[in-house]
């Protein structure tokens, strides 16, 4: 099948690349359930009773629950968008000292949303299984939705967090392998002469002289003989 060279180049395009890569797959299912978890409790998580006009949490009536799952979720939906847009500008900082900051603060940012989600799963399904049956006449599909999203948000902040990772491991300081930016300056290592190498020795022979060492020592020359002057009769 012969695919026009205009898709060719789509397919080719940085664009395609960064959506492809698995930590940009990655923050966007982590912001997809961070939007389910925060946006159902916002719309259909304060629910009236048959008996009371006001608004109550579905979750066990406490109103802390639906507010920590609608906070936690918002955050991290702005938090998955803001990595996103820093993860466009990363070859821009691949060659200055904040890229390994970045890639740290990513790491520390994944190990505490796994914690969080994890206290957050545990808590809403405490305070679901202590709600009252059939005290609220709608909304139970959207606390189910939003404790189920929590636990899927777990396991993928745990592979977000591997990525950073291995980012950071990745990227670790190469003793000599850096560039000096202020000074232009550039280290480098200098490999060791291997046997097959050709090397200049220089010969020696009975009748030859050590260049090497007359190099060296320029002052130093071959010490001449006595020389014999004639001495006229008288």
């Amino acid at each position: 099948m012969h695919i026009p060279e205009s898709l060719q180049d789509l397919a080719n395009s940085k664009a395609v690349h960064f959506l492809k890569r698995p930590k940009t797959i990655i923050r966007v299912f982590e912001g997809v359930f961070s939007l389910i978890v925060f946006s159902s409790l916002l719309t259909d998580g304060y629910q009236n009773k048959v008996e009371s006009p006001q608004l109550h949490c579905i979750l066990n009536s406490n109103n802390v629950a639906c507010s920590f799952a609608v906070g936690a979720g918002f955050l991290a939906f702005l938090s998955c968008l803001a990595f996103l847009v820093l993860d466009t500008q990363e070859t821009r900082i691949a060659g200055t000292r904040f890229r390994t900051a970045f890639q740290l603060l990513d790491f520390v940012l994944a190990v505490l949303w796994v914690i969080v989600w994890f206290m957050g799963f545990c808590f809403l399904t405490n305070q679901w299984q202590h709600s009252p049956p059939k005290e609220f006449l709608l909304g139970s599909s959207s606390a189910q939705a939003a404790i189920a999203f929590t636990f899927f948000s777990i396991p993928a902040w745990i592979f977000q967090a591997y990525l950073a990772f291995q980012d950071l491991r990745n990227d670790a300081a190469v003793p000599y392998k850096c560039s000096l930016d202020e000074g232009g300056v550039v280290l480098t290592t200098l490999s060791r002469p291997s046997a097959t190498s050709p090397v200049n020795v220089p010969t020696a022979g009975p009748n030859s002289l050590n260049y090497a060492s007359s190099t060296l020592s320029p002052g130093l020359t071959t010490p001449k003989g006595p020389h014999l002057a004639m001495m006229p009769d008288n």
